[in-house]
């Protein structure tokens, strides 16, 4: 029996590319955590900031433990097996009435990996809607082959290579309206995108991108993960990450910079230049 899902969230997730929403936590939690998040900035700019926003679950514990969150990591259990582990994590921020935006595009494109086939939870800390630039994913489209992206380093586009598929059949466009503490899962092969931000508030969404289970191998880069449920991966080239005891625990920011250099040289490979994150 399912943990979370139900068998009719699963058969949309294979059918559609995306479930949502799921509630993970309550709207007060999730704009505790907002503040929270909004705190640390202010203390350690240098630590959180646009250009630093990958793997900040290694940074600070209270984003550790939103990516451990029992209700996402048992629903990732219904969709991928008991034995998970967590490839990197993305903080998105689209700051108030802001020209930022996501083109259409597949995760799994720069990801360097064995696999297409993978979840990535979307945890909304404010309102994720039309207004605010929520996501909107192309239905059915992780059933196709990986589409041709073409780099464009667009000053807004917020992807790090501001990669874009043209020619995108929108009329099977869904958007994924959020209320602060629920999620979207989406795969990793589906694609999507977001319009800007035309709201007074920040929409700020945390991307555990992405759960995977241990037979999914790293093949650019090296396997570096943290590990989450079930048994622990063993890869040669690999390295388990640590869990932050407490916010800026220096081991884990340490290996924070281990893996965002890893991380860096997997999503920009044969890139024509490279930004700052």
């Amino acid at each position: 029996m399912p943990r979370v899902l139900t068998k009719l969230q699963i058969e949309q997730y294979h059918d559609q590319g995306f479930i949502s929403p799921i509630r993970v936590i309550s709207e007060q939690e999730a704009l505790s955590i907002k503040d929270e998040l909004e705190q640390v900035e202010k203390e350690f700019p240098e630590e959180i900031n646009s250009e630093s926003r990958n793997n900040l679950h290694l940074s600070f514990a209270f984003l550790d433990a939103l990516a451990h969150n029992k209700i996402i990591v048992d629903a990732i259990e219904d969709l991928i097996g008991p034995e998970i582990s967590l490839w990197a994590s993305v903080m998105f921020i689209k700051e108030p009435s802001s020209k930022q935006y996501v083109s259409w595009h597949q995760d799994a494109t720069y990801m360097g990996l064995d696999s297409l086939d993978f979840p990535t939870p979307w945890i909304a800390l404010s309102p994720s809607n039309i207004e605010t630039g929520c996501m909107t994913m192309i239905a059915g489209s992780h059933k196709t082959k990986i589409q041709n992206h073409e780099d464009t380093f667009a000053e807004n586009n917020i992807l790090t290579r501001g990669q874009v598929i043209q020619d995108v059949d929108e009329s099977k466009a869904v958007d994924l309206i959020l209320q602060p503490g629920e999620m979207s899962i989406h795969h990793g092969a589906v694609i999507h995108g977001s319009q800007p931000n035309n709201s007074n508030q920040r929409r700020i969404g945390f991307s555990l991108q992405s759960y995977m289970p241990n037979n999914v191998k790293q093949i650019v880069g090296r396997n570096l993960w943290t590990h989450v449920r079930g048994q622990k991966r063993q890869d040669d080239d690999g390295m388990l990450l640590d869990r932050p005891r407490f916010n800026m625990d220096p081991n884990t920011v340490a290996q924070r910079k281990i893996a965002n250099e890893n991380l860096s040289e997997i999503l920009y490979k044969g890139a024509k230049e490279k930004r700052n994150y």
